[in-house]
């Protein structure tokens, strides 16, 4: 997945000039309607506490995708030593999920059901998790996520079903924005 190109708001960012009136720029605005929805649900993601637990970065790139980069490292272990499965469902299970909640802005989604094939350990380094909406507007939705390795080979898939809960993302604080306890 690429980003995007860069706008002319952008254009200033990276050179390190004030963006506003004495460039002849505009002030970059807030992101608003899928954007801003993107970035809630990343800060959503970032205000969980079981992600201090795994140390993660979520980015959304558009709708009905996600991705996850993560860093397997000694700690997530099982006694044969490699990455416990824990990690292959967490992981994908959030990409999937945060895949499918891209398309929805007023509720959370719960999982309802995932299941996983196994393909190779995880060794310690960089791992990406892809998520992929597959289907579901109203208030089922499906969605796959995959686990790639630092050497680009997939050592895990998933697909999993998601469902319309009854709480507003808004209620969320990660999501609206504010500090969670």
């Amino acid at each position: 997945m690429t980003p995007p190109e860069a706008t002319s708001r952008d254009s200033g960012r990276d050179s390190g000039q004030d963006v506003g009136q004495d460039s002849g720029l505009e002030p970059a605005a807030e992101p608003s309607g899928e954007a801003a929805h993107f970035r809630a649900l990343e800060r959503l993601y970032d205000s969980a506490p079981i992600n201090r637990l795994f140390p993660s970065r979520l980015r959304l790139p558009s709708a009905g995708l996600a991705r996850i980069d993560f860093t397997v490292d000694p700690a997530h272990f099982h006694a044969a030593g490699a990455a416990h499965g824990t990690l292959y469902f967490k992981m994908m299970d959030d990409a999937a999920f945060y895949a499918a909640n891209s398309l929805v802005s007023d509720r959370f989604l719960l999982t309802t059901a995932f299941n996983l094939l196994f393909t190779r350990p995880l060794h310690p380094g960089p791992i990406v998790a892809e998520g992929r909406w597959l289907s579901g507007k109203r208030r089922v939705f499906v969605a796959e996520a995959r686990l790639i390795d630092g050497d680009g080979e997939e050592v895990g898939r998933g697909t999993g079903t998601f469902m319309r809960s009854t709480i507003p993302l808004a209620s969320l604080p990660g999501y609206a924005g504010r500090e969670t306890e």
